[in-house]
């Protein structure tokens, strides 16, 4: 994956493919880097750092998956591989801040960047409770 313009970091580049609609890349990256200059403005620390916290506090560890067995639906824990792990953080986190409200696309996403770098607002929320769905079935681990 190429690295981004602005920061040089490929990740960016993943988290701009997730955030971009109907092909718009351009449009995708310009709105980002205004999130990103949002940050700035408001905390007035590095904005690629707060970004990057933000991805690591809202990425999952495990989640569940449902199996049958026996006629019964079991939700069973299972660690998630490193790549899904960044791609299902970054996904989240978007999600939640397209549902955040706000005005604007780039005004939402910093805000939510802002929220889950320290580790409070929905996409964090919704980490938790996967790990807590996870460790609440943690008996049904052997049918893994």
């Amino acid at each position: 994956m190429q690295p981004d313009p602005r920061f040089g970091d490929p990740m960016v580049t993943q988290f701009v493919n997730n955030l971009m609609l109907d092909g718009k890349k351009s449009v995708a990256y310009s709105l980002f880097y205004k999130a990103m200059d949002m940050i700035q403005e408001k905390t007035g620390e590095d904005p690629h750092e707060a970004w990057k916290k933000a991805v690591q506090n809202v990425t999952p560890g495990v989640e569940v998956r449902s199996k049958r067995i026996g006629g019964a639906t079991f939700q069973i824990p299972t660690e998630i591989r490193p790549a899904r792990k960044l791609s299902v953080g970054m996904k989240w986190l978007i999600k939640y801040s397209r549902a955040r409200n706000g005005k604007g696309i780039s005004e939402k996403l910093a805000a939510e960047i802002m929220a889950a770098s320290k580790g409070e607002g929905a996409a964090v929320k919704k980490r938790e409770d996967t790990h807590k769905m996870a460790e609440a079935n943690r008996a049904f681990a052997h049918f893994r």
